[in-house]
C-alpha cells in the first residue's frame, strides 16, 4: 500500500479528531493488516515520484485507487486569502496528524472567536476541535436551517451540548482583514428558505439589506472537498467524469482500465469511512477473481 503522507491512516488519521476517533483504535487495524502481510509504503504520491506505469514494472498486476476526496473548497468571496483564513483540511491535518493538538511543534494558528462555516460532519469536528484548543466563543455559520443540515444529528447534538453556537440561515459574504492581512471580521448575510433545489433542499434566499459583520480571529471553512486528481489525471485514458470522481462499474468496482480497480471518495465524490471500507472489500473480491482467473 502506497501512502502519500507520513503516517498511514488516511482521513481517519488526518480528518477525524482523536476525541471522536482514537489513534490507538486505527494504529491496531493498521498493525493487525500488516500481521497478515500487508507492506505500507509512506511518503509516496503516486502520479509524481511513481507512476502508474512503475507499477506495472514493478511487478503487480492489480491497483486499487483510494485516494479520497482532500482537495477542499472554497466560496470564492473577498478575503479568502487573508491570513487565518483556512480550510477545514487544514485545520485538522495540522491539529490531528501533525500533533498540534498533543503539544507537538506544528504551527496551528489560535484565537478567541472562531467561525466555522459550513453545516457536514466535518464542520460539527472543526468546532469542537476548536474549542478544544482553547477558543473561547465558537459560531458554526450555515446558510439553511439546522434541518437541512447534512451533519449527523447525534454530531449537531455533541457540537451544541459543548457550547458551540449556530449561526443557521446566514452566509458569509466577505472577510475583513486588518493592517497585517489578517482576518479580524466577517461580513454575513442573512438568508431565509425559498423553493427546494436539485437535491430536495429548499434553496437559501438572501434577504435583502441584511448584512452583518462580526468580529473574528480565525475561519475555518469546511463547505466540502473534491476528489484528488492527482491520481486520475496521471492515468492516461481512465474515464473520469466531469466531477473528477473515477468511472467504475459498481458491482465490480471496476474501471475502464481493466487492472485499476477503485473507491471511496474518488469514486463517491464525497461520503463516509463505512461506504469507502465496503467499496475497498467489493474491489478486493473483484480483482482476487479476475487474477485467479475465476
Amino acid at each position: 500500500m502506497f501512502e502519500a503522507l507520513h503516517e498511514i491512516g488516511g482521513v481517519l488519521k488526518y480528518g477525524i479528531p482523536e476525541f471522536r476517533l482514537p489513534n490507538s483504535i486505527v494504529d491496531y487495524e493498521i498493525e493487525g493488516l500488516r500481521k497478515m502481510g500487508v507492506k505500507f509504503e509512506k511518503d509516496v504520491l503516486v502520479g509524481k515520484t511513481i507512476t502508474y506505469d512503475d507499477l506495472h514494472e514493478q511487478g503487480f498486476k492489480g491497483v486499487f485507487v483510494g485516494s479520497g476526496a482532500g482537495f477542499p473548497r472554497f466560496m470564492d468571496i473577498p478575503g479568502e486569502n487573508l491570513i487565518g483564513v483556512m480550510s477545514s483540511n487544514e485545520y485538522l491535518t495540522r491539529i490531528n496528524l501533525m500533533s498540534a493538538g498533543r503539544g507537538g511543534d506544528t504551527p496551528v494558528m489560535h484565537g478567541d472567536t472562531i467561525a466555522v462555516i459550513g453545516g457536514g460532519n466535518t464542520a460539527m469536528d472543526s468546532t469542537r476541535t476548536a474549542l478544544r484548543m482553547g477558543a473561547k466563543r465558537v459560531i458554526l455559520v450555515y446558510r439553511r436551517s439546522e434541518g437541512e443540515m447534512p451533519a449527523r444529528r447525534e454530531e449537531v447534538g455533541h457540537a451544541k451540548e459543548e457550547g458551540v453556537e449556530f449561526m443557521t440561515l446566514h452566509n458569509p459574504i466577505e472577510y475583513i482583514g486588518d493592517e497585517k492581512g489578517h482576518v479580524k471580521a466577517m461580513r454575513v448575510q442573512r438568508m431565509e428558505l425559498g423553493e427546494p433545489d436539485a437535491s430536495g433542499r429548499r434553496s437559501p434566499v438572501p434577504v435583502e439589506g441584511a448584512i452583518e459583520e462580526i468580529p473574528v480571529d480565525i475561519v475555518i471553512v469546511a463547505v466540502g472537498v473534491s476528489p484528488n486528481q492527482l491520481v486520475p489525471r496521471s492515468i492516461e485514458g481512465l474515464d473520469v467524469s466531469r466531477r473528477n470522481t473515477i468511472v467504475v462499474n459498481e458491482e465490480t468496482m471496476q474501471s475502464n482500465i481493466g487492472d485499476l480497480y477503485a473507491g471511496g471518495d474518488i469514486v463517491r465524490g464525497g461520503a463516509t469511512v463505512i461506504l469507502a471500507m465496503g467499496d475497498g472489500r467489493r474491489a478486493a473480491q473483484n480483482m482476487a477473481r479476475q487474477l485467479l482467473g475465476e
